[in-house]
């Protein structure tokens, strides 16, 4: 076997064992620069809003941001086993900026009916995220409430 196919095939070999197997949660704590994702953000405005909500969730959480998976800087983490027998680590709290808008991983512990939620401004939600195209489009003090609200019952549902 030649230097080149041996060099592939180990390539290969590490890529495989570095995939997640079946079932297997795919966004655990990487050592992947949080500045790095953030000055990599092509758009202004979301890297501008990046560096915001990163002070932001420092400042409520007291924890240092780390990279979970390849796009999601989160602050603490937890362990959860549900029912079912799936469990797994996840950020408390956390943020993604993405090319469409920026992502945050607080809403555990909000229900559709919170009353933070109809004071902030421009947004939409999913499960567990909260999806927000400009920061300029909400309100700053409500949405470090909801950070500050979400990290403290998640911490606390999820406490050992």
């Amino acid at each position: 076997m030649t230097a080149a196919r041996k060099k592939t095939a180990k390539k290969k070999k590490a890529a495989k064992a570095a995939k997640p197997k079946a079932g297997e949660n795919k966004t655990k704590p990487t050592r992947e620069s949080v500045t790095a994702l953030i000055n990599a953000v092509e758009n202004e405005i979301r890297r501008r809003d990046a560096k915001t909500l990163l002070a932001m969730m420092k400042k409520v959480t007291g924890e240092t941001p780390k990279m979970w998976g390849p796009s999601i800087i989160g602050f603490g983490a937890y362990h959860y086993k549900y029912e079912s027998g799936r469990e797994g680590d996840m950020c408390l709290v956390g943020f993604s900026p993405r090319k469409a808008n920026s992502v945050l991983y607080v809403l555990d512990s909000c229900a559709s009916d919170e009353p933070l939620l109809k004071k902030l401004g421009k947004h939409k939600r999913g499960v567990g995220c909260l999806y927000i195209n400009k920061l300029e489009d909400v309100d700053l003090g409500v949405l470090e409430k909801i950070v500050a609200k979400s990290y403290r019952d998640t911490k606390k549902k999820w406490a050992a």
